[in-house]
């Protein structure tokens, strides 16, 4: 099977923090791949921004640095210099003047701006009024910015004022990148594509749901940061909470931004809040010398959590009495990222209860290897009589599309594309954003107030004891975390 790939209108692409590990691991790699699928225009231009001063054929020698350490694959010499061509860089100063009328010559009227602000928050204000000051806002012109989305409620309504003071809301793109995973779309059209699904997709079929983001590796070289936010604001906040909205949400009247966005934050409000005996904070050890979460800090009795597990309520209609469970820690024994709805009992086993329990799974996984599984009852086969037994109806993309399914377009390549469209679908609205810290900020001055360590899990298990008993007490078990 082969993609169509369909080019987008003529921009320009300016990335302050050009020179940054984001812009070097992520964005330019995404745009070269995106150049490489034929999907930029020839004129389209590219251009790095940061404090650094150097001349823009010292910028893109490092961009040819970045694309051979960060390219897995596909690096011909040829498209890398063509690439190349359409690249330029100005030494700009966020909070001052320089360079901000050799940024506003270089940029062409009449095409689509975008602007990437891959910098911290605190410079967002800044950057916004000087591409006013300097002419380089307009009609078409577009903002990008990265999370992390404030804090808390009061610092993200702060962020929010900040942005819209510059720019309308149509023109803000907050990206987060599980939004851009194939899968995650695929969740929506297995949903509101297929009939045999969405009958099924609510309280009197399913039994609950499970949401799971492990991840290998450490606070490595970020722990000064992870320990001002920690798993509930790194990752629950955001990324979850989001998983957790296309899951649960009504079908919108279409599929618009708007639209979509409006049934996400239905979800949001209506989530109850979540009482201390559901939730479980964990924080990994390890005897190995330097690998426990208080060797990566500088506080040596943080009370940070690098895991967090909980139990959730939609108080809604469809969702009534069905638990959704998350979870998400790091150094865990494996990277796995799945939404599981597991379906309930047939309402009467004409095979007897000695063949045991066997319930439909429908799980879907957004990494590793992206795809899914439908998990059904069949006889094993053989003689011996009637033995039940749970197959997987797989649908990994690889497998079932082709190769070209293999080597679909990453996040990055398909929010920066969306960028350029001008489709918000895929980004979160500021009032996504402030309606889920509005969730959020109680949880934590919850456990701020008590003054509790977090649990402790050992490195590469599946997290604290405590958590597999918020499943455990209700008859319940996590699914195994698998590479």
């Amino acid at each position: 099977m082969v993609s169509r790939v369909i080019p987008v209108e003529d921009f320009d692409l300016v990335i302050f923090g050009g020179t940054g590990d984001l812009a070097r691991r992520k964005i330019l790699p995404a745009l070269f791949r995106r150049f490489q699928a034929g999907q930029m225009t020839p004129e389209s231009r590219i251009v790095g921004a940061a404090r650094s001063e150097m001349d823009s054929a010292g910028y893109r020698k490092d961009v040819r640095a970045a694309l051979e350490e960060f390219l897995d694959k596909d690096r011909p010499k040829a498209e890398i210099d063509d690439f190349l061509e359409r690249i330029d860089y100005v030494a700009v100063d966020a909070t001052g003047d320089g360079g901000w009328d050799e940024l506003s010559k270089l940029l062409r009227k009449g095409v689509t701006r975008a602007f990437y602000f891959s910098v911290a928050p605190s410079l967002f204000g800044a950057l916004a009024e000087r591409l006013h000051q300097h002419g380089c806002a307009g009609p078409k012109c577009r903002i990008v910015v990265e999370k992390p989305f404030g804090r808390d409620l009061h610092s993200a309504r702060e962020l929010n004022k900040t942005l819209r003071d510059h720019f309308s809301e149509n023109q803000i793109y907050r990206i987060d990148h599980y939004l851009g995973k194939e899968t995650v779309q695929n969740l929506m059209a297995v949903r509101f594509g297929n009939v045999l699904f969405e009958p099924l997709w609510n309280a009197h079929y399913v039994d609950h749901v499970q949401i799971t983001v492990a991840e290998s590796v450490g606070v490595d070289g970020r722990g000064a940061y992870y320990d001002k936010s920690g798993a509930m604001r790194d990752m629950v906040q955001n990324h979850l909470m989001q998983l957790l909205c296309l899951t649960a949400m009504e079908p919108p009247a279409r599929f618009s931004p708007d639209a979509v966005r409006d049934e996400k934050l239905k979800v949001i409000r209506a989530l109850e809040a979540v009482p201390p005996a559901d939730i479980v904070r964990g924080q990994y050890v390890s005897k190995s010398k330097g690998e426990s979460y208080l060797d990566q800090v500088e506080d040596p009795g943080s009370r940070t959590e690098s895991f967090v597990a909980m139990k959730l309520q939609v108080s809604n209609w469809r969702w009534a009495g069905t638990p959704f469970y998350l979870r998400t820690g790091k150094r865990l024994k494996a990277r796995h990222t799945e939404i599981a709805v597991i379906f309930k009992d047939a309402p009467h086993s004409i095979f007897g209860q000695s063949l045991g329990r066997h319930r439909n799974v429908l799980a879907i996984r957004l990494q590793p290897n992206e795809g899914m599984d439908l998990f059904v009852t069949i006889k094993e086969p053989g003689p011996g009589g009637m033995r039940l037994v749970d197959v997987p109806l797989d649908m990994t993309f690889a497998d079932a599309l082709g190769p070209d399914a293999a080597d679909v377009p990453d996040a990055y390549e398909r929010l920066i594309m969306d960028v350029i469209r001008g489709d918000q679908t895929l980004f979160m609205r500021g009032d996504e954003v402030e309606a889920a810290w509005a969730w959020t900020d109680p949880i934590i001055e919850g456990w701020e107030d008590t003054g509790d360590r977090p649990k402790t899990y050992e490195v590469d298990s599946t997290g604290p004891e405590e958590a597999a008993m918020l499943l455990h007490r209700e008859g319940r078990r996590w699914r195994e975390i698998a590479n």
